[in-house]
Order: structure tokens, then sequence, then C-alpha cells
């Protein structure tokens, strides 16, 4: 076995798609977006996201329309959006499917139940939504999910946002 100074399946630089390296390089919030239906639950962590003020409010993601999570958000029309912060790293990563989770994410912190999915413990900022449209746009690779903000839980906040750019989290 050999110990690469650099990533092993990086492609070359000249097949890089540029678009997606701009991408990277924008700063994104790291949120985590999880449902319940029927018993099932999922979730997924989701960077490509905005809210928009309004009446209602929406949070705007970009959704990876193959995942657990669109499969059961679709017929759940319920959301909890979560907003991670320092610590959250590992959380992160097992829900964008980038590292282990034994027994499934969900086993690694406790949950509150809520009436629009399970919302972690612990996390100080999160948002209860409602489907807007059960057939989004797609938008490139992703849909374009609609969520209307229905309650908004904002706890005192002394933890630093965790933030995604170039491939790695850190904090602000």
């Amino acid at each position: 076995m050999t110990i690469h100074g650099e990533h092993p399946f990086l492609p070359p630089e000249s097949e890089r798609s540029p678009v997606r390296r701009l991408r990277g390089r924008l700063p994104s919030p790291v949120g985590l977006w999880t449902t319940s239906d029927d018993g099932k639950r999922a979730g997924l962590t989701v960077s490509s996201m905005l809210i928009a003020d309004g009446e209602p409010g929406l949070v705007i993601g970009l959704i990876d329309p193959d995942s657990d999570l669109w499969e059961t958000l679709r017929s759940a029309r319920t959301a909890v959006v979560s907003l991670l912060g320092a610590g959250h790293q590992q959380l992160a990563d097992a829900f964008g499917y980038v590292a282990p989770a034994p027994g499934g994410p969900f086993r690694m912190i406790d949950w509150t139940d809520t009436d629009w999915g399970p919302a972690p413990v612990g996390v100080t900022t999160w948002a209860g939504c409602r489907l807007v449209d059960p057939d989004p746009a797609e938008v490139g690779w992703s849909l374009q999910v609609h969520l209307e903000i229905a309650h908004v839980e904002l706890q005192p906040d002394d933890l630093p946002p965790l933030i995604h750019r170039r491939g790695r989290y850190t904090v602000l």
C-alpha cells in the first residue's frame, strides 16, 4: 500500500468541473434535513440551501432526487431543517453518507419527535417545515425543494456555526 500526499482519487485539474470548483469556493452553512413517515426516518446533510424571508418564510434547498430523504419527504410532506454547529462534523458526514454510522446515522445522537419530523437534541436552531410542491423543478442534478416554515426554534447559541467550503468543514 502506498500513502499518497494528495487525494488518490482526485482527477487531474484539467478534468475537474469548473462549476463544481466554483461552488466549492462558496462557503455554505451546513444544514441537516430530517423527516419521518409511517415510522421510517430519513435525513440528509444539505449545504446548498437558503432562507427566504416573507409570508410565509421558505427554506429552499437542492436535494438529490435519488436520496432516501426525498422519497420520505415527498410522502411525509413535513421536515425539520436544523443548522449544525461546531462538534457536529461526524453527524454531517454520517448524514452525507461519506462516513460510517454503525446502526445508521439516527443512532448517533438523541432525537425529539416533533410535528414536522425528528429534531436533533443539542442543536440550537431548527425549523419545522411543510413541503410546498411534491413535484419540484429540476436544477442541475438536483431538485429545487421549497419548504414553508411553520415553526422556528431559536435557543441560546454559543456554538459557532458549521460551514462547508472546498470539501471541508470549518467553523466561524
